[in-house]
């Protein structure tokens, strides 16, 4: 099996990412259906109102963070991934048939959005650690780079597909068929060998909801890593904002935002697939992919036509994956295994959580300014993160110049990594 899918090798990974592709097609639907629906069925065409929705779901994991990382931490993943997929199964029901009846409304609608989002406060850590519970440390960052492109393979078909179905039966009907697919994730876990899952190393003594955030103030270079997420998360990933108002101002309905997200995937998957190559997650890889995700941004915001703006996304979905793809990878697989949970859900709450402080503003600036001002302040934003990245690097000595090229630079990936504060 080649190096790209050696995770494939495991069985409880293959059993896992079938059932997580599945799912993650039907999530990409109701993503789509909802934003379209705030957007244009119960708001005048008001992005305002899809960053509030956004800044709504995507809240709790910031609020929550203290807590959802020491449950991924302390209790049987597996489990608690049966609770919260069921949850979100039962709410994507619930929202379906209010659309049908036509009884949603905008206040319902926040609602939910809350509700999805405590829900998924403590689904995302525990689904993202328990990845390094199927396959041993050596694959680690393959099985994460996967991971990423299971769900970005689902971006590239969900919200064309959901799209289509807006158009021919009514978005109602999406957030049904979503519901069904979280069944491939119940049933794959029911299937997977609980015999063969890698063992957990044990909390120590007095494991407390406060050492993850210890842990990570000891880490300058995650501190780094979750600045940067921080800044594109919160300014440069309001996708839906994006796409639904550019959609919009070149003419198109449903079915065009449907598909410049599915072509923002494409250059995603591209991305995910490159990182699973890689034998290691790099912190320079990072870095550069908030340079690329910036200029391809910027690019964007030129472009005069439907075509040559969807053209730009592929470069857009490229760089902003291999960043977080990247990044996720070096945070899993250079932190104590025993704070893993903690820490991942602090890195998911700067990402997400960003989101309730960029999304309205961003949604602001696409309804007073037009979507091009708004994509210019995620390019900003990606730049911002760029020079913080270079900065550390040049600061802590792993940048500096070539011995023999006057005017190369290298970069010192083998420094050890210092930890302050009591964790080795």
């Amino acid at each position: 099996m080649s190096a790209m899918f050696r995770s494939f090798s495991v069985f409880n990974y293959r059993i896992w990412f079938i059932g997580a592709l599945v799912s993650n097609v039907g999530a990409w639907m109701q993503s789509t259906a909802q934003n379209w629906v705030v957007l244009t069925q119960l708001t005048d065409n008001d992005p305002t109102a899809v960053g509030i929705t956004m800044a709504l779901q995507f809240g709790p994991p910031l609020l929550l963070v203290s807590l959802t990382g020491w449950v991924a931490d302390r209790f049987e993943r597996r489990r608690l991934l049966m609770v919260t997929q069921s949850m979100l199964l039962v709410l994507a029901i619930a929202l379906g048939m209010l659309l049908l009846v036509e009884a949603m409304t905008l206040p319902l609608m926040y609602a939910f959005a809350l509700a999805l989002g405590v829900v998924m406060a403590f689904d995302n850590p525990a689904r993202q650690t328990f990845v390094t519970d199927l396959v041993s440390r050596e694959n680690a960052s393959n099985a994460i780079a996967l991971n990423a492109a299971s769900f970005n393979g689902a971006r590239l078909i969900g919200p064309a597909v959901a799209g289509v179905m807006i158009v021919a039966v009514g978005t109602g009907w999406v957030f049904i068929v979503n519901a069904g697919t979280f069944l491939a994730t119940v049933v794959a876990l029911l299937l997977i060998r609980s015999a063969e899952l890698v063992p957990r190393a044990a909390a120590r003594a007095g494991s407390r909801i406060a050492d993850g955030f210890r842990y990570v103030r000891g880490r300058p270079d995650l501190i780094v890593v979750f600045t940067m997420v921080f800044l594109v998360g919160a300014f440069g990933m309001n996708f839906p904002i994006f796409a639904s108002t550019m959609a919009l101002e070149f003419g198109q309905g449903a079915d065009g935002f449907g598909l410049l997200s599915s072509i923002l995937a494409l250059g995603s998957l591209t991305g995910a697939l490159l990182a699973a190559r890689r034998d290691r997650a790099r912190l320079r890889v990072v870095v550069l992919a908030t340079l690329g995700f910036a200029l391809a941004s910027g690019a964007s915001v030129l472009m005069p036509t439907y075509w040559t703006y969807a053209a730009t996304q592929v470069l857009v979905g490229l760089s902003i994956v291999t960043m977080l793809t990247t990044a996720n990878g070096y945070v899993q697989t250079t932190t104590e295994p025993s704070l893993r949970g903690r820490v991942m859900a602090l890195y998911l709450a700067i990402i997400m959580g960003g989101t309730p402080i960029g999304a309205p503003i961003v949604g602001w600036f696409a309804a007073e300014l037009g979507p091009r001002a708004a994509i210019l302040v995620g390019a900003i934003a990606g730049l911002v993160s760029f020079a913080t990245g270079v900065t550390w690097l040049l600061a802590s000595g792993r940048l500096h110049r070539h011995r023999t090229r006057r005017f190369g630079l290298t970069l010192d990936a083998t420094r050890p990594i210092q930890v302050v504060g009591g964790h080795p």
